[in-house]
């Protein structure tokens, strides 16, 4: 079985979605499943990644593609839509991810064409906040006349979770809906290093629609009564959003008690889970929400928002908190965590056994693939 997958951008910047990506592509190549995916050069705003040539890059295991990005809205490409129309034709099956964009609309318009059956994953741009933040008149117009008609004439739609899917189908269009949540590599992190202060974690994108302005009030009310404890942020974003939220902190008087660090990877990214006594992902929407997937995957205590999908799961399995995106309530329950160690530890264990269950990769690539298989029975 030959997969494309379709997705506008592998930028590190893009946090979620390109770890993501990753994911899929390794959990589908374990189950044999002949994987390439194409993308655009894009390396955030104004920045390309210098492969934007379309020759085949090994990477990740499976052959990739990147295709210059002619513009930075909508991220057009038009060598990738030359390629689409001569390619798609030998694939067996497009997973597009990401909607109002320009090489996820080409995709579904090419492999409509061809008569290859697509997917979409969405990337929760369909729920509530999704539609109706950045541009929402658009959007309506271009639900209603382009994403509409596609998401209808789909194989599936990939949602990862059932609070995303039950949000897209208030928008009333008729699609087939399958709930795949994403999974991850178990993780093995190192010894807590021992003269490191109790720290709560922030480890996601910087980008509004995170809530960090809520998360930075939150501990300015508690602050002053944990002086010992550490707030780090990490993740990178737009640099004059980066410079409000450390303005932000300045005169709330958090300076010493918030660490920012940019992205982060590889050992450090395990070093700084390792010494996390909390982690927290405040975020006002999260079609899945990676990073708090990661957390439970390390075993930490996790305080989550109604937003973030897989909050809902997580706390029904007792491995997760969930206080409101307001910053009284994430006050309360960070105090209620950080007053409560044996409550931790508790979090702690239940996290891991959540998600061994529900999170691991073998079961998302078994999961793709008896989807992949469903579809192409129905469509010989």
């Amino acid at each position: 079985m030959r997969v494309l997958h379709v997705i506008p951008s592998l930028a590190i910047g893009q946090g979620g979605p390109t770890v993501a990506m990753g994911v899929i592509e390794r959990a589908l190549l374990a189950e044999g499943i002949d994987v390439e995916t194409v993308t655009t050069d894009d390396d955030g705003r104004g920045l390309r990644n210098g492969k934007g040539n379309a020759s085949p890059v090994l990477e990740n295991g499976c052959v990739r593609r990147y295709f210059r990005k002619n513009t930075e809205f909508y991220t057009v490409s038009v060598s990738l839509t030359r390629w689409l129309l001569q390619e798609v034709r030998h694939y067996d099956l497009v997973h597009i991810h990401a909607l109002f964009s320009f090489s996820s609309i080409a995709a579904a318009f090419v492999a409509r064409q061809a008569g290859v059956p697509f997917v979409f994953r969405p990337f929760g741009v369909l729920n509530r906040y999704g539609v109706t933040q950045r541009r929402p008149f658009l959007k309506k117009l271009s639900l209603q006349w382009v994403e509409g008609p596609l998401l209808t004439d789909a194989a599936a739609i990939h949602f990862t979770s059932q609070d995303e899917a039950n949000q897209a189908a208030i928008l009333g269009i008729p699609f087939r809906s399958v709930i795949l949540p994403l999974g991850l590599e178990a993780l093995r992190l190192p010894t807590p290093e021992a003269d490191h202060p109790p720290t709560i974690l922030y480890l996601s994108r910087l980008n509004p629609i995170k809530n960090l302005e809520s998360l930075l009030h939150a501990w300015a009310i508690l602050a002053a009564r944990y002086q010992e404890w550490r707030l780090v942020i990490a993740g990178s974003g737009e640099p004059e959003y980066r410079e409000q939220l450390r303005a932000l902190a300045s005169s709330l008087s958090l300076d010493h008690q918030v660490q920012w660090l940019d992205h982060v990877s590889g050992d450090q990214k395990s070093q700084l889970l390792a010494n996390a006594s909390i982690f927290v992902l405040p975020s006002f929407s999260e079609n899945f929400g990676l990073a708090a997937a990661e957390a439970l995957l390390a075993g930490k205590a996790c305080l989550l928002t109604p937003g973030v999908a897989i909050a809902s799961g997580a706390a029904a399995a007792h491995a997760a908190i969930i206080a409101g995106p307001d910053a009284d309530s994430l006050a309360a329950a960070l105090e209620s965590m950080i007053m409560n160690p044996e409550l931790r530890q508790q979090l702690s264990k239940h996290a891991l056994d959540y998600s061994s269950l529900e999170l691991s990769t073998q079961r998302l690539g078994k999961r793709l693939v008896e989807l992949y298989k469903g579809i192409l029975a129905k469509h010989d």
